[in-house]
């Protein structure tokens, strides 16, 4: 787009302050923590690369990322080989050293293959010993340097000494930048045996964990601003049917609604699991109807890749209605990077940008080829990025509804978006068996704030509103929408009123504040001095004087301010 804006003296002396202003972050020092999913080498082995079932060919690829990245931690979501003996526990938590010699924690728990038989007492001594950072967060180096990661690990002893460091949690970050982790391992141990007709073998319920559960998530004991909740099995998945409820989607109710109502009640926005080998995102619903949280499920780190069943598949037993699909890629190897910062947690999820994997004896590219078992060098991208904010809100938005119902406030300052509607048209892979159609994705939009107004010395004219959610995945562009904020007249002089220099700003890629519709990916800039109208086209911006408010019309989501404009 062609810009032509001449910058003034006073201009340029706002804008530079204000570019100050945009370096710097929500808070002193934002931190990052790394998930990966299954780990479970299904196939042959020609390269010899792979040993004791466990990908390390995969496994030493995602970990380079997250040595790139510069996370704190990594959490694995469990079924950390395919055949659960001790030697491949053992194989995997080698694996996972490089990460340790780099100075990052690595915090994995079971999944159903490590419980896959009685010979070894439900890989429960293996995973003791190979991973004591579960229950004191010590790690050692290969060189023999021993460090820190977490604190106020805990464990639900009052139910069974076996639960040691299998149900756990711990606490990173600083006060005001906190976070709690609390992973619920609800499968066999030599003390507790329950198989259950869905094949899989359980051990101490999440009813009976759950009063440790509760305490551990209750916000106002806890004493860290954030908490992810991480359990193997989903609430409701896409391809298994059995969940950590001792039983399929509709079994012991009480015990989900339970679950789920500690969760919303105590502010935990993401239960992380894995078991299904595919990134999915949804909102799930009680079976009460009175709480929800929004589940990921992570990509496969395995050369094992399911393909959802059916809607109408009688193995759900009615319960699919309690799941509203936000976002789903199918057959790719990915990760998760958490950002945390201050009030807000922004998830990055990345994956190979080749993607439709074939699985098992198939991989990665079909049977009977030359490469046939042999893992290829992924070229891992970011496909998509999300948010929450404790100072913000989260709207669910279908396709076909209008984005008018945006609307937040903070200290003063009020956003909403005027207009636009959800015109997606993407669906995902869960079909129907008549109609063969995947599901409608839902938007979830979400704000959130940075206070600029408390201080009095910052040269933006209104706190910062944080938007996301809007954006189909896989791309950065939003449907076309206009976004209004209220700006504090009694800091604005009547002159930057007049001539436009007071306009909707935004960030580009180095942090600097620039007119929101130059990030436009079309339309023709303009400038008007009133308030928005019906069919004002894309890259139109104002200020309507009357109400206090700038606005701009606009195609992506980022950070938005009232602020000085060079024009």
């Amino acid at each position: 787009m062609k810009h032509d804006y001449l910058l003034t003296k006073a201009g340029m002396l706002v804008w530079l302050l204000t570019l100050l202003v945009g370096v710097v972050p929500l808070s002193a020092e934002p931190w990052k923590f790394g998930v990966m999913g299954d780990s479970q080498w299904t196939t042959s082995d020609p390269a010899a690369a792979n040993p004791f079932t466990v990908p390390v060919s995969i496994i030493k690829q995602v970990n380079q990322q997250f040595v790139k990245a510069r996370v704190k931690f990594v959490v694995d979501v469990g079924d950390l080989s395919d055949d659960g003996n001790d030697i491949s526990e053992a194989t995997r938590a080698a694996a996972a050293q490089p990460l340790i010699d780099a100075g990052i924690g690595f915090f994995p728990f079971r999944g159903n293959h490590e419980t896959v038989g009685e010979n070894n007492s439900y890989g429960l001594p293996a995973f003791k010993s190979n991973y004591p950072q579960t229950r004191s967060g010590k790690f050692t180096k290969t060189g023999g340097e021993h460090y820190m990661v977490g604190s106020g690990f805990s464990s639900p002893i009052a139910v069974s000494t076996e639960l040691e460091g299998m149900t756990y949690s711990f606490d990173y970050g600083e006060k005001g930048n906190s976070a709690r982790f609390v992973i619920v391992d609800t499968w066999a141990t030599p003390g507790k045996v329950d198989k259950n007709p869905n094949k899989y073998i359980y051990g101490y319920t999440v009813n009976e964990q759950q009063p440790w559960i509760d305490g551990r998530l209750d916000r106002k004991m806890r004493g860290t601003e954030h908490a992810f909740v991480f359990s193997h099995q989903p609430l409701i998945a896409e391809g298994h049917q059995d969940t950590m409820f001792l039983g399929s989607t509709n079994a012991n109710p009480d015990w989900q609604n339970r679950f789920i109502a500690s969760m919303q009640d105590n502010g935990v926005r993401f239960i992380i699991s894995g078991h299904d080998h595919i990134h999915q995102r949804s909102m799930i619903t009680s079976p009460d109807g009175k709480s929800q949280v929004e589940e990921i499920i992570c990509a496969s780190n395995s050369t094992k890749f399911y393909t959802p069943k059916t809607l109408d598949n009688p193995g759900w037993l009615g319960q699919k209605v309690r799941e509203r699909s936000i976002s789903q890629e199918r057959y790719s190897v990915g990760y998760y990077i958490y950002t945390v910062d201050g009030p807000w947690v922004t998830v990055d999820y990345y994956s190979d940008d080749h993607g439709n994997w074939q699985s098992d004896a198939n991989y990665p590219n079909g049977a009977g080829r030359s490469d046939t078992g042999i893992t290829p060098v992924f070229n891992f991208v970011k496909k998509e990025s999300w948010s929450y904010s404790l100072n913000g809100k989260e709207f669910l938005i279908p396709q076909g509804a209008s984005y008018s119902c945006v609307r937040d406030s903070f200290k003063g300052s009020v956003a909403r978006i005027v207009d636009g509607t959800n015109n997606s048209k993407a669906v995902d892979g869960v079909l129907d068996t008549k109609g063969g159609v995947g599901r409608k994705l839902t938007k979830a939009v979400d704000t959130g704030w940075q206070d600029n107004e408390s201080g009095g010395k910052s040269p933006l004219f209104s706190n910062t509103l944080f938007l996301t959610g809007m954006a189909d995945f896989g791309s950065e562009r939003t449907d076309v929408y206009t976004l209004s904020i209220s700006y504090n007249p009694t800091r604005v002089r009547s002159a930057r009123l007049k001539n436009g220099y007071l306009g909707l700003a935004t960030k580009d890629a180095e942090g600097n504040w620039i007119n929101a519709v130059e990030k436009n990916s079309a339309g023709s800039v303009r400038f008007v001095a009133g308030p928005w109208k019906k069919g004002y086209a894309l890259g139109s911006y104002g200020i309507d004087k009357r109400l206090h408010v700038v606005w701009a019309v606009i195609d992506h989501n980022g950070t938005f301010a009232a602020a000085g404009l060079s024009k």
